[in-house]
């Protein structure tokens, strides 16, 4: 397309399912603008009706809202076969780019992008609009991380009778960032965005949705009917004060949740200024490499490698330290980055472990006790990567049965080499030379034994 209307087009920007955004020219200025297009010849009449009204809709609610947070609607055409809305040009990103376990923003800039939602969705609803479709996609950023809400096509206009809003649709939205009330269809408040702002919150923050099933059915009954893990269960090295946060905002009670946007602004301010605000991005990517190094994950993934960046603490160890002792019952275990550690039974020694190596992992593994029963020491000065194992249950399936086929291939290797100590130290065999053992029967795979005849 060369022009819409009276915008030249510059170039395509992006293409949905139901619409394409051009980046566009205004006649007259250098504004750069955004203009998205709805065709509607391709479709059925019923589906173009339907679009027609939640076009219709967007734009006479996008003008009404003039907030720094969220994306300017400046012009809404409609014509027989197409439709086209022009919009604020954010030069920016969608926080669906950093959902991801290994794309994650740095804490602090997440928090900010969230907090800026929050004042732009209590001003919405100060103009009596609910947004009823807040997700990632429909959250831009632009220049200093500036958060700009966007898509007010399924929004809700509390100041119009909905007895007679043809636009007014129960049940829209995308369902794993759908509050219970709207699930079950329920009257809305802003306290239904709220809720889908804290599971983008989330999400940011750990790389996974609060709520998570193989199937839409399982998924809506999770939402209305259990409780999402504490975030800092996923992710430790968040501040301890978001679990309390995000409990709020994702209370499926409506008089414990949030009542406004402010309060839950006011509430992240208070950890993002304790934050140092700090680019973790090159710190991230280096320890990535180092364990992308390491022999003990050269079977995993990247995306697996990243989610164990993200459930486990990097420890500086003084030498000297135990890090497990016999007798006490924890899961606490880890990979040695750097350094040395001795293992010892009962004030002997087993073993001295280099980096690449576990520790701790027996009872980690162990199905039953989390007993100890060996002691680990530090040697000298050692980086150690705990993982924690609360939160690895957590995580992705793929990144649990590959730690454990990690470490129980390392724990066979290991006891391989104890074996051969063992058996140096026992009594000779009944068939202790290879002579002997050629002469002998062998067991088939399919259990029948094969005689070998003996030459006299």
């Amino acid at each position: 397309m060369e022009a819409i209307g009276k915008y030249r087009v510059l170039r395509e920007l992006g293409k949905g399912a139901t619409a394409t955004v051009y980046l566009c020219e205004e006649p007259g200025s250098e504004r750069q603008v955004a203009v998205k297009v709805i065709q509607f010849g391709s479709n059925s009449a019923v589906v173009s009706r339907r679009m027609r009204k939640l076009f219709q809709n967007e734009g006479l609610v996008a003008r009404r809202l003039n907030h720094p947070n969220i994306v300017r609607v400046y012009d809404a055409v409609v014509e027989e076969d197409f439709a086209y809305l022009v919009m604020e040009h954010v030069d920016g990103f969608g926080l669906e780019q950093h959902i991801r376990i290994d794309k994650l923003l740095p804490m602090h800039r997440a928090i900010s992008i969230i907090f800026k939602c929050c004042i732009a969705l209590d001003a919405a609803y100060r103009q009596g609009i609910i947004h009823r479709d807040i997700k990632p996609a429909n959250i831009l950023v632009g220049a200093n991380d500036e958060a700009k809400i966007a898509d007010f096509g399924l929004a809700l206009n509390m100041n119009k009778d909905l007895d007679r809003d043809s636009t007014f649709i129960m049940g829209v939205g995308s369902p794993a960032y759908m509050s219970p009330e709207q699930i079950k269809g329920y009257p809305l408040n802003q306290k239904t965005d709220l809720y889908s702002l804290g599971v983008v919150l989330f999400q940011l923050l750990t790389g996974r949705l609060p709520f998570r099933a193989t199937n839409q059915a399982t998924l809506i009954y999770r939402i209305i009917n259990t409780d999402p893990p504490a975030v800092t269960g996923l992710n430790p090295n968040l501040p301890e004060k978001l679990n309390a946060i995000l409990k709020r905002a994702l209370e499926k009670d409506l008089y414990s949740r949030y009542r406004n946007g402010v309060e839950f602004a006011k509430d992240l301010s208070t950890v993002r200024y304790q934050i140092l605000e700090e680019d973790e991005t090159e710190r991230d990517t280096e320890n990535f490499q180092r364990l992308r190094k390491l022999h003990f994950f050269t079977e995993f993934e990247n995306i697996e490698i990243w989610e164990v960046l993200r459930v486990s603490v990097w420890r500086e160890v003084p030498p000297q330290v135990a890090i497990v002792r016999e007798g006490e019952r924890n899961r606490l275990f880890g990979i040695i980055i750097s350094g040395s550690v001795e293992i010892s039974i009962d004030g002997r020694v087993l073993a001295r472990l280099g980096p690449g190596e576990p520790v701790g992992e027996m009872a980690f593994l162990h199905p039953v006790s989390d007993l100890r029963h060996a002691t680990a020491v530090t040697l000298e000065p050692t980086l150690l990567l705990e993982i924690n194992a609360s939160a690895l249950a957590l995580s992705s399936e793929e990144l649990h049965e590959q730690m454990r086929h990690s470490l129980l291939a390392r724990m066979i290797d290991r006891l391989r080499r104890v074996n051969r100590v063992v058996a140096a130290r026992g009594q000779p065999a009944t068939s202790a030379d290879a002579g002997s053992l050629s002469g002998m029967p062998r067991l088939r795979p399919d259990g029948g034994v094969d005689l070998e005849l003996t030459p006299l």
